[in-house]
Formats: structure tokens, sequence, C-alpha cells
């Protein structure tokens, strides 16, 4: 037995039904108070090793040693009794239970403290009435501590992707966790926050914990981790010391090739304006106001890119714009058509293309296949319908479109008949932007268009884009990665509690951005 190391997988295999081989001798070795980066292509198997360390999954052969002993997970809560936590890239949260009910959920503090162990005093603590007030004080505590602000009465239904990735966050701190597991933790804090997270997991190493970091962001990789594991295709490419490789060197490892970067977008030329927004006023789910008279406009040939703290009106923005949320005042017009409180398929018709935040509950239909999926918003129309009044579908030309998209995309499927749901979560999202920008859109509005995308499917999404702008389409990016924003927009309009505070030019520095993202607005025009 080993005491260097919290955790090591020897030899792991994971196979899915249909000899899909997600994990083919993967062996992974993370020492005690180290923070261990977990880095590879979507499909690599990352989340499969993961969730096999979790309890969520079976392995088919390997070992387990978690701080030398060996363990058989047959849930997460064999996972969690030994101190294992894990926030997770498609979170695990019950939509109509609040905050502090989702934190809590398995870890329910009573009033009643004194029962035994027995069947008895199961009984009567399950019996017991829940001290809720005390968990919420508890979660108000680890929010404030972390930059995690969250109202714990919210309804996790009610609430942006952003939002419910904190709820998963707190919930691994809520349960003091001595080896966490986080997928993304970053993707809706502003460079400060960042900074104040990257601190608090420093003082976690300091006191003994361990963190296994699964990211697409090279640069937190090459700032926080100690070793980075790299996986490509489900096997082992190598684990190398932080101080010994470089972001080049660990996208190649991930890739199979060199990456670039940065984009060379080169200057834009705009040409005549396609979105105006005009003093818009959009409620919240709460029927609160959350975007308080913004205006702007977005012309072909441009990206307008939209950077802020997730929560701020983002995504009552982008609904109102896409018809699926009915502004209270304002006036929205897409290439001269006022599409004002108009229907999600008016707008598309008007020309306008839409990659959602959260591609499972508004980008897909689970339980359909890929290239039903591929087709959606447009399967009423040629090619891919004929007949009388266009009632059938093309089949032929429904599948060689798909599989056109299928190999463009790299979307990493047995076939476009696979369902949706059978996806890694990043082909998930090539899927949903494979679908949007295969037509040429007059209109382009992309909210978090590479989240959750390994570094080679993120930079091809992002060459498209600016293909696309080149090519003359207008395009609306609404992003929570900072670096994206900087990189692809031309202008870039800083929203802080549902109002544009400040539009800057790309060259913007990012402790500038930062802090007119937390609303240090004072001195600026």
């Amino acid at each position: 037995m080993s005491s260097q190391y919290a955790v090591e997988m020897i030899n792991i295999h994971k196979t899915f039904p249909g000899g899909v081989y997600a994990n083919q001798g993967v062996t992974l070795k993370v020492k005690r108070g180290e923070v261990h980066g977990l880095l590879g292509e979507n499909g690599a198997g990352k989340t499969t090793l993961m969730n096999i360390l979790y309890g969520l999954l079976n392995r088919d052969k390997g070992e387990i040693i978690i701080n030398g002993e060996h363990v058989e997970f047959e849930s997460p809560t064999d996972a969690i009794s030994k101190g294992i936590g894990m926030v997770h890239q498609h979170f695990k949260l019950i939509p109509p239970l609040t905050v502090v009910e989702n934190v809590v959920l398995g870890s329910e503090p009573i009033f009643g403290r004194t029962f035994g162990r027995g069947i008895i005093g199961k009984i009567m603590r399950a019996l017991m009435p829940i001290d809720i007030k005390m968990a919420v004080e508890k979660i108000i505590q680890i929010a404030e501590e972390n930059g995690l602000h969250i109202d714990p009465y919210a309804k996790v239904q009610d609430l942006s992707v952003g939002l419910q990735q904190r709820i998963e966050i707190i919930k691994t701190l809520y349960r003091k966790a001595d080896i966490l597991i986080l997928d993304e933790p970053t993707s809706v804090l502003t460079p400060q926050e960042v900074d104040e997270l990257f601190e608090t997991l420093k003082e976690f190493r300091k006191a003994g914990k361990t963190i296994i970091l699964i990211t697409h962001k090279l640069r937190e990789t090459m700032a926080l981790c100690d070793r980075i594991t790299v996986l490509r295709d489900g096997k082992l490419i190598g684990t190398v010391e932080r101080d010994n490789t470089s972001p080049e060197d660990l996208a190649q490892m991930m890739v199979g090739r060199p990456v670039v970067f940065m984009v060379d977008k080169g200057i834009s030329s705009p040409g005549d304006v396609v979105l105006k927004v005009q003093d818009l006023h959009v409620k919240d789910y709460r029927g609160l106001e959350s975007v308080k008279g913004i205006s702007f406009e977005v012309k072909a040939g441009e990206i307008f890119g939209v950077a802020g703290v997730e929560g701020n009106g983002q995504t009552e923005l982008v609904e109102a714009i896409t018809g699926l949320r009915k502004p209270t005042d304002g006036v929205i017009i897409i290439d001269e058509v006022d599409v004002t409180s108009k229907s999600p398929r008016f707008v598309r018709e008007v020309g306008m293309s839409h990659i959602p935040e959260d591609r499972q509950k508004m980008g897909l239909i689970l339980a359909f296949t890929i290239k039903e999926n591929l087709i959606l918003g447009r399967h009423y129309r040629p090619p891919f319908a004929n007949g009388p009044k266009n009632m059938l579908l093309n089949l032929d030309r429904i599948n060689e479109i798909s599989d056109d998209l299928v190999s463009k995309f790299s979307i990493k499927t047995s076939s476009s008949d696979a369902f949706a749901e059978t996806l890694s979560g990043g082909n998930q999202q090539k899927v949903v932007v494979a679908r949007e920008l295969a037509v040429a859109p007059k209109l382009i509005v992309a909210a978090q268009p590479t989240r959750g995308l390994d570094v080679g499917a993120t930079e091809f999404i992002r060459n498209t884009l600016i293909k696309m702008r080149n090519a003359g389409s207008a395009i609306l990016l609404v992003s929570a990665e900072l670096d994206e924003v900087r990189n692809l927009s031309d202008r870039i309009g800083v929203i802080y509690d549902g109002k544009i505070v400040a539009i800057r030019g790309p060259d913007a520095t990012p402790e500038e951005l930062g802090l007119l993202m937390a609303g240090h607005v004072q001195g600026v025009d």
C-alpha cells in the first residue's frame, strides 16, 4: 500500500454497450495535497474515469486505492464516505427543489442529534425536522468565503447554468470533502473571482486536501496544477510536471497535433446594422427586472461580445432576442424586421441562429438521434422536407447532410443514428453548434458556444465564427470566458446588473474588464 498518494487508479478499463472503449488501461496517481489536472479531448474518457472514482460507474477491470486502502464503490455514497466530492459537468440537481434543499440532500441537518446508529435511531432521525436555518447560514458562509453568492431559497429550475454550477461547488464544500473533483469550476467567474477561487483551492491544498481539476482552460491548468495527466481516445498519454511543460505541449498531447490558441481575425469591415436592440427591458422568472434599458447594435461582418458574470441579465437578454422571453418594453429589430415578442420560429425565419447556453435543456432533444437533432428548426423545409406542403422527410438528404456535419465538426460517435444522450457533453455541444452554423444566418446569437469543449474543438468553432463574420454574418457573442470575448470580439459590451455599463475594444485588459464586470463603473464612459 502507498501512503504517498490520495488516489490511485490502476489499469482501469471501461467498455460501454456497443463495444465503445471509454478507458483502456488508464493509470492515474494523485499525490496527497496536490492539485492534479486531468486533460483530454471530448470523449477522451476523463468523465468516465472520474465517474468510476466517484462510484457512479463500475469499472470492468482495475484497482482503486484511496489513501492506501483498496476500495470498492457501489455508489457515490461510498465515495463521499471516503471524503470524495465531485462537481459534475452536467449537474446532479433536482430542479423543483431550492438551493438549500439540493445542497443538504443526503446530509440533512436535523434538530435531534442524540439518537443511536441502529434502526430505531435511523427511523427517529428520518422523522425529525430538518434544521434549514442552520443549513442556510452555513451555505451563506461558504458562498461568501468563496465568492459564490446565491439565493439559498431560489428554486434550481429557475436558475441559469452558471448559478447551478455554483450550487454544485457549494455542495462539495458543504460536505467538507478531502478529495475534490472539479469539472470546469471557474467558467462563470470574473478574473478577480477566479484568482480568489485559486487562492481558496491553494488553501485547501495547504490543509492537506487533494484536488483533481478537469478543465479545458490550459491557462488555469498552468497556473494551478502541480501535475497534469492527459488522456486521448481512452488511453493514458502521459503525466507531466507543470514546471516541465507548456500550454502548447499539453494541447499537442491532447489533440495529437499543434494547436493555434489565438485567432488571427484581422480587421473587421462592418456593414449595415443587422441587430438593433433599443431601450430593452426584460423581467426574469421572479418578475424582477433583469434587463434594464439596454441598447446596442450589431453590424454585418462584426462580432459584438458581451462580457459579464452570469446572472447579470445575459440569459434574459438572449432569450428576449431569440423569442424565448417577451420583453416588457423596448424594441428588437433583426435585418429591418421588428421581432419584438415574436415566436422563436418567426425570429429564426428572419435569419437568426441560436447557440443556447444550456445544450441539454434548450439545444437538444436527448432522446432523439444525432441526425434528428441536426435538422431541428429546419426539418419542415427543403432540403429536409419535400412532397405536398413539405409533409414528407427526405431521409436520404437528411442522412447525407448529417454524416457530413458529423465529419466536419468531428463529432465522436459510431453513427449519426446514435441518440444524443449517448454523447459526451462536449460532443453534444458540437451537435448544437454544427446545426446552427451549417446555414448562412444573417445573425448568430452565440451563448457560451465553446463551453465544455476541448482545445481542438474550441479552435475549430472560434475559427468558424470568424469565417462567418468575415462572410458577412453579424454575431452576438455572450461568453463567461473573458479570453474568448477578448480574442473574438470587435467590440465588447460589459454587462452588470442588467445594464451595458461600458463598451470597449478587444485591446481592453482583463483587469479593466474584470473591474467593470464586478460593478466598478465609476469614472467610465
